[in-house]
This record gives C-alpha cells, structure tokens and sequence, in this order.
C-alpha cells in the first residue's frame, strides 16, 4: 500500500505504542477522511482567522495564527510548508539578531516594547479600562496615561 503523492511518510520503531491507530483507521475509509479533513480544515481556519483578528490587540494574536496553522498542518501539505517556511525565517531573524552588537539588540527590544505599549494604551482609551482595576489605580491612570 502507497501513500498518496505529497503526503509525508514519518518512520517509526516499530515496538512503539501505536498511537496514530485512530488516525490510519480515519485514512482507510476515505469518506471519513473527508469528513476528518474537512473538520480539520474549518477549526484550522477558525484559529487562524481569529489569530488575525487579535493580532493588533494586546496579546498573542500571531501565536494564535501559528497554533492554526499548525492545525491545518497536521492534515494539509501546503499548511505544512507554510509552517516549515515560517520556522526558516524566524530561525534566520534570531541568528541575524543574535550576531547584532548588543546596542542594535536593544533597540529591537525597545522598539519591541514602544510597539506594545502603544497597542495597550490605544486599545484601553478605545475599550476603556476594565472594571476589575482598582480605583486609585484607574484614578492614577486616567490622570496621567490620559485614558
């Protein structure tokens, strides 16, 4: 039996636990391989979209977009690739910036920071602050951060 042109094959020791039983069980019938992809396909684009969405707000909107992606990848050669190409730049931008003097390091960081601390103040004067903040806190905030 073959498997089908662009799938990955993964090897494995054959005394280990089979834990992908499910999976080849899903594979052998290809109307619940339709199903399973399909299913796969709608959360994988789900999280990723959602993951854009958050993106410009405080938070971890673009490890939100890399866990969807990493869901279409478990099931899809082209979300699969797009993930290992990710992996290659993010791999190349930290050796790059690793080899910067350490001054160049540092304004990445607080570049890094500025652009972080501006999302939040932007997304508190447009929202406002949370309820849960106490009041001398929102007091002080209000006064001085002008939110």
């Amino acid at each position: 039996m073959s498997e089908p042109q662009g799938k990955r094959t993964v090897l494995r020791d054959p005394g280990e636990d089979d834990d992908w039983a499910w999976r080849r069980a899903i594979r052998a019938n290809p109307r619940a391989l339709l199903v399973y992809r399909v299913l796969v396909g709608i959360v994988g684009l789900f999280v990723t979209l959602l993951g854009l969405f958050l993106v410009p707000l405080p938070g971890p909107g673009w490890l939100v977009v890399i866990a969807g992606l990493l869901i279409l990848a478990s099931e899809f050669d082209w979300a699969h690739s797009a993930v290992q190409w990710l992996k290659a730049r993010l791999s190349q931008w930290n050796a790059w910036v690793r080899r910067q003097p350490v001054l160049v390091q540092a304004t990445f960081a607080l570049l890094t920071a500025a652009v972080v601390l501006a999302v939040l103040w932007t997304t508190l004067k447009v929202s406002g602050l949370p309820g849960l903040i106490p009041p001398p806190i929102a007091d002080w905030m209000h006064r001085h951060l002008s939110l």
